[in-house]
């Protein structure tokens, strides 16, 4: 008996100095942006700063802007990841095995390297103007997209599509040939077969990857500020302009405790479908 109470002291002993770090780490911080939220500059607390943030046309612009940014994006992911996973997947090329592993190192890279990749190739002294005015001669080249909300969407789709393609390489990995053998004897032709027999098994990994790439957009930052896209106004950048630029502290945390709100919610959407995916 004795042996059995010191065990199950230890549990909870050994558990309370890494919840004290992450109280002290990350709660403590957050509860902090939290009160400040509720704390305007004439001191109280009040709901006032939600109000004249919610009342702003900049946060409803920056709010509709990430949401279809974040969309967009995904959407894009999705339909890019899947056909690139079904050609790896499926098609037998010569360094079929190398792409895949390129896929897992590419997760690794951080977005801002990818955007000041298509800075190189895209940005107005990039090189696609450069052959451009050689070519023609002319003064500029045609090439400005990506200072605009399409180039943030280009470059978010470019960086995140690995992220949806890694679960749906894994889930055709687990796929049973025969089913596709027996369908191809049957008559079906690769549209059917895909739509029929590879799509219903890849679905659960596609909502996940999905899921996980939408909540990324959201809350993508460094894409935005690489891009050089004045125009464009995200809640993180709104968040950094108000507490950056404009020191309006309480008006960021208000942005900040939105942008952590739907970052939750969309967070819960994805480890839901990752279980049933996992399921």
């Amino acid at each position: 008996m004795p042996t059995k109470a010191r065990t199950g002291w230890k549990g909870p002993a050994w558990a309370l100095p890494p919840v004290a770090v992450l109280a002290v780490v990350f709660l403590y911080p957050l509860l902090l942006v939290v009160q400040q939220s509720f704390s305007p500059d004439e001191g109280g607390t009040s709901l006032a700063p939600y109000a004249d943030v919610f009342a702003s046309a900049s946060f409803r612009s920056a709010l509709t802007t990430t949401v279809w940014l974040a969309a967009g994006s995904t959407v894009g992911c999705l339909v890019l990841g899947f056909v690139l996973a079904l050609v790896i997947a499926f098609v037998p090329f010569p360094g079929a095995k190398a792409v895949a592993r390129f896929v897992d190192v590419f997760l690794s890279f951080p977005s801002f390297l990818i955007t000041l990749a298509l800075l190189f190739i895209y940005g107005n002294a990039g090189m696609a103007n450069g052959v451009w005015t050689g070519v023609t001669g002319a003064a500029d080249g045609p090439f400005h997209f990506l200072t605009t909300p399409w180039g943030v969407l280009l470059a978010e789709i470019t960086y995140f599509t690995p992220f949806v393609m890694r679960p749906l390489l894994a889930a055709f990995s687990q796929l049973d040939t025969a089913q596709l053998e027996v369908a191809s004897s049957l008559g079906a032709g690769p549209a059917r077969i895909v739509r029929q027999v590879i799509l219903p098994e890849a679905l659960p990994a596609l909502l996940a990857g999905g899921s996980l790439v939408l909540v990324m957009c959201l809350n993508e930052f460094g894409i935005v500020l690489f891009t050089g896209a004045k125009g464009v106004t995200t809640l993180p950048m709104l968040v950094y302009s108000k507490a950056i630029l404009e020191s309006d502290y309480p008006a960021a945390c208000v942005v900040a405790v939105v942008n952590i709100a739907i970052s939750v919610g969309l967070y819960s959407l994805y480890r839901a479908v990752s279980r049933r995916a996992g399921a």
